[in-house]
């Protein structure tokens, strides 16, 4: 089992930036994928970035590649999303996930943080 507390969502202007964290305890984090997703009011949940285990191989939704950054810290057992250049249309509760790096589906899921984008 791994739980995982998402932080760092607040309200925030067009063009800003916010740091969303990733607390993980329970098992080893350094064994689990970790992936961020969103969900706006209305929409279904969307996968906005995700990394390796080992924190070498990243994948982003085009929506935020080249604003967004994820990484992770294992000795911390957190996991970040650097969001830049802030639209709108990223308002959501984001969510941080994890998953064992042989499987597909995400298995752990964090209780989400609202992020808010004014505009």
């Amino acid at each position: 089992q791994v739980q995982l507390v998402e932080s760092g969502g607040g309200l925030v202007q067009a063009g800003g930036s916010l740091r969303l964290s990733c607390a993980a305890s329970g098992r080893t984090f350094t064994t689990y994928d970790m992936g961020w997703f969103r969900q706006a009011p209305g929409k279904e949940r969307e996968f906005v970035a995700n990394i390796r285990w080992n924190g070498v191989i990243t994948f982003y939704a085009d929506s935020v590649r080249g604003r967004f950054t994820i990484s992770r810290d294992n000795a911390e057992n957190t996991g970040y999303l650097q969001m830049n250049s802030l639209k709108p249309e990223d308002t959501a509760v984001y969510y941080c996930a994890a998953k064992e790096t042989t499987r597909r589906e995400y298995s752990y899921w964090g209780q989400g943080t609202q992020v808010t984008v004014s505009s």
